[in-house]
Formats: C-alpha cells, structure tokens, sequence
C-alpha cells in the first residue's frame, strides 16, 4: 500500500468516516484526458483485429503475441466502460452514456444493464445479505443443507479455471439468451394476460408488463441495440474475415478478458478478512476500506485495467475517474491502514473464500469449513 512519509497519523479503522476522507478534488472529470483514453484504446483495438486477420494469412505462429495484445485491449475496453458506467470518465452524462453504450458493443455486453448491477454491487458492498458477489455465493448453513453432490458441484463451478467458459456465457451467450426469454415471455403476456386486461391497446400492454430479464424501458432498449450492434457486427466481420478465423479469435479473445476481470473483481471482495457484515450494523465507509483490497499491480496491468487496483479508492467514491485514483489513493493512505494490499501471486489463495459464515460475519474456505463442521 502506498504510503506518504509526512502521513499525518492513522486513525482506527472502526473510528473512519467518508468525511475524513479528502476526495472532493479528485472528482474532476476531464473530456479531454478521457477523449484520450478512448482513443489509445479503441484505435489500437481496431488496428490489431485488422493485423490478426493479416497475420493469420501469412501464419497462424505469428498470432499469439497479437490475441494477448487483443485481450489486454478488450480488458481495457471493459475497464473504461465501467467508468463511464459510473458518469466519472467524461463531465458529460450523455457522452458517458453514448461511449459506455459503444464499448459496450465491443465486449458484447449491454452497458446499460450492467452498469446498474454494478451500481446495487457498490451501494451494498460488504453487506453480504443483500449481495453475494461475482457469483453468488452460499452462507455455511445454506452450503450445509446441500446434498454431497451439489456441494461438489458447487465447488467447482467456482473453480478459478472455470472463469474461461464462464466469461465466454457472461459476454457472448448471456445478453442474447436474456433479449430471447424477455422476448418470450412477452409475447406468451400478451397472449394471456395482457390482451386479456388491456384489450389491443399496445402502449397499456407494454406499460403493464414486467419483465424479471430487463427493469426498466430503458434498460430493454439498451439491450435490443446492443443485441442488433454485436450480432450484426458478427455477420458482418464474419463474412469479411471468415467465420472460422473471425469466432476463432474473437471467442478466445473475450472469453479470455472476461476471465480477467471476472477474478480480479473477485479478489478485490474475496479475500481473508474482507469485511462481509449482515445488514444489521453494516457500515458502507468499511465496506469500502476493508471489504475492498488494494491489488498492488505492475504499471502496464495497471494502465489496461484502468487502474481498478485502487479499489477501496473506488468504492468510497465511484465519481472519480480512473486517471485520478492513484493520486486520491496517495493523499489519502494514512486512512487506509486495513486495507488489504494483494499481489498477483495471491490470486488463487483468494479463490478458497468462497462461503460467508454469517455468524462470524467472514468468509471461510469449503475446507475450513468442513475441518469446523467434523470437529
């Protein structure tokens, strides 16, 4: 963790307020810097994709190096949308909206929708009640009630290998299955209970339903563009480059980056001695400093994930645009004593924290656990 020498002295981590904090001035977004950004990452995006599809006509041992590069890019590209997610890249709220909606085209992903995920993911951080994380995550007792099997099966679907095929679902398969059951299930409302109470009146109709796959009109009509943008993106790309080549480094290249953020997310909030509280007595400042790390990473890693490392920084205040995180990160460290600072060698340790033990408001192991329950 970074740490000034002339920081003033540290303070309890329990006595901590968001007031004494100094964040105010790092909550400066800059269209300019954010133009920038934009641009050093979409452009060299778009000019590796063209050198793949180049380099695969000469030979396919010249690609390895260009899918890495094309999967930190995708990386960054996800990075950046999650900021605009949080109107922090640009100053303008339409210019957020309009960038996250075309990175959102990108990765495939439906910007809008995830954006507010994320958003109930921060009002709530810590609060292992009303949000279990990245991948929904059991308590002990509801774990103990599994049957063998499904506790088996339960491990290893949380299995860091299994972020592979579950970041290729999360950005290729799962916004299109949820446009194809919300499109279901409209069309069987209408034909039951929607013509039914409302006649042929198609605007009451479309005002009375509730969809469980989008929230809100807005949120359908993100989805509905994003789905046309990435599926048109792929007959076109797909007929220009060839369907073979074009899904053959596309799906290596989300599914890898998905993969990427997936678990880096993951041990920002999983990890020994995160803060997971029941909703009683939960406190959102310690949500944030100790129920986030500090994911201590090598300056390249740190450009292409926009420098999310910072997280506790984030989560105290997500107004602040990536471009200050470090600086906020640096005035502030002699606050920020309990948070947790990891390394990339600790990232598969923190893929064992996988259940909340709501009695002792903690995340434990499956195998601590079963040490506790047969002892």
């Amino acid at each position: 963790m970074l740490k000034s020498p002339s920081s003033p002295p540290q303070k309890a981590p329990d006595s901590i307020k968001k007031s004494d904090f100094i964040l105010t001035p790092y909550i400066k977004s800059n269209n300019l810097r954010a133009t920038y950004q934009i641009l050093n990452t979409v452009v060299p995006y778009t000019l590796l994709w063209i050198l793949a599809v180049q380099a695969a006509s000469v030979s396919v041992w010249l690609l390895p190096p260009i899918i890495v590069l094309l999967v930190l890019f995708s990386l960054r590209c996800f990075s950046l949308m999650h900021d605009c997610g949080h109107d922090s890249l640009f100053r303008s709220k339409l210019m957020n909206r309009t960038m996250g909606f075309l990175l959102g085209v990108i990765n495939a992903i439906p910007q809008y929708g995830w954006s507010r995920d994320h958003a109930y993911h921060h009002k709530t951080n810590g609060d292992w009640e009303r949000y279990r994380g990245v991948a929904d995550f059991l308590s002990t007792e509801e774990f103990s009630q599994l049957e063998p099997f499904h506790q088996k099966l339960y491990e290893v679907l949380r299995h860091p290998l299994m972020g592979i095929p579950g970041g290729f679902f999360y950005l290729v398969i799962k916004p299109r299955m949820m446009l194809i059951l919300g499109a279901y299930d409209f069309v069987h409302y209408l034909l039951t209970d929607g013509i039914k109470h409302s006649g042929f009146n198609v605007a009451q109709i479309v005002a009375n339903h509730r969809s469980k796959h989008w929230h809100t009109a807005t949120e359908f009509w993100d989805l509905l563009l994003n789905n046309i943008c990435v599926i048109g993106s792929w007959i076109v790309l797909g007929n220009l480059w060839g369907f073979g080549l074009f899904w053959s480094l596309y799906s290596i290249t989300l599914s890898c980056s998905a993969t990427i953020f997936i678990w880096i997310f993951f041990v920002q909030h999983n990890f020994e001695g995160s803060y997971a509280h029941k909703t009683a007595g939960w406190d959102y400042v310690l949500g944030a400093v100790q129920g986030s790390s500090y994911l201590a990473l090598p300056a390249i890693l740190r450009w292409f994930t926009a420098d999310i490392g910072y997280h506790n920084i984030h989560h105290l205040s997500s107004k602040i645009p990536n471009y200050h995180l470090a600086a906020c990160h640096q005035e502030n460290a002699h606050l920020l004593s309990a948070v947790k600072t990891l390394h990339m060698g600790d990232l598969l340790d923190c893929g064992q924290f996988l259940l909340w033990d709501a009695a002792a408001n903690r995340l434990v192991s499956i195998a601590s656990w079963r040490e506790t329950a047969q002892g």
